[in-house]
């Protein structure tokens, strides 16, 4: 199937590493114009050099901390210095720190507040303008499936991501008229390196190795096993691409059958 990606110009954050960077990954192989984005600049130039080895597109990095809103803004003027415009972007954040209601002072709920949902809201405020002037645009923000099911632990994901879910339903009512599509999608347990350190630490306490962990976080998901990051980035691929243009204001949960709820 052609996904109709050839030669669009692609934001992807959080790209050095798991889920963003196997995005970035896989809108190159069909040909965009990738741009990834994340604070490490070295793990950053890494990613981009080997994208390009693999695939021979066109890939810029732009090192930056998404929940500044300088590094938003000047990631989205460096793509359309570059590239002229902005068709695909995938607004994707590290999540906030583990931990309990407890555990949280003001400070903790101002930077996950900052983390993913005015991360989210800064990208899209700065590239919507090229989507309408060329009335086509896919944006995709990588959630959580805690927004369907709150997990233990995860106060502040639980209590932040929502609110992208809400505001991007939204959204995607107002700038349909475009042919702008806004979706988000809902990752379960999938194998990155957060989920490893939680994983590393359940681990201890439980006197496992880490391979063991491992193979117990996946025997209560359906399929019976925990996610690769190829497997998030093609859903995200496929929702900025032709093939989903009657798909927008959803919320994809691609979790191996782990949230319980119907809808």
């Amino acid at each position: 199937m052609d996904l109709g990606l050839k030669d669009k110009v692609v934001i992807v954050g959080g790209a050095s590493k798991g889920i963003g960077r196997a995005t970035a990954l896989a809108f190159a192989k069909e040909g965009a114009k990738v741009v990834i984005c994340a604070r490490n600049p070295e793990l950053l130039d890494q990613a981009a050099r080997e994208m390009q080895g693999e695939t021979g597109a066109e890939v810029l990095a732009v090192a930056g901390d998404l929940a500044q809103a300088e590094a938003a803004e000047r990631l989205v003027d460096e793509t359309v210095a570059k590239f002229g415009t902005v068709h695909v972007l995938v607004p994707n954040t590290g999540g906030p720190p583990l931990g309990g209601f407890g555990d949280m002072d003001d400070a903790a709920w101002e930077q996950a507040f900052a983390l993913n949902f005015l991360s989210t809201v800064r990208l899209i405020r700065k590239a919507l303008p090229y989507m309408q002037q060329q009335r086509w645009g896919r944006i995709v923000s990588v959630m959580s499936m805690s927004v369907k099911e709150p997990l233990d632990g995860l106060i502040l994901s639980n209590g932040v991501r929502p609110a992208v879910v809400g505001m991007a339903k939204t959204l995607s009512r107002e700038v349909g008229k475009y042919n702008i599509t806004v979706n988000t999608v809902l990752p379960g347990r999938i194998l990155t390196d957060r989920l490893t350190g939680a994983l590393a630490i359940r681990a201890e306490k439980a006197g496992i190795s880490l391979e063991q962990a491992l193979e117990e976080g996946g025997k209560d998901v359906p399929l019976g096993r925990i996610g690769e990051p190829l497997e998030m980035a093609n859903g995200i691929v496929f929702l900025a691409s032709e093939a989903a243009s009657y798909i927008t204001g959803t919320s994809l949960q691609i979790d191996g059958g782990a949230v319980r709820g119907l809808l």
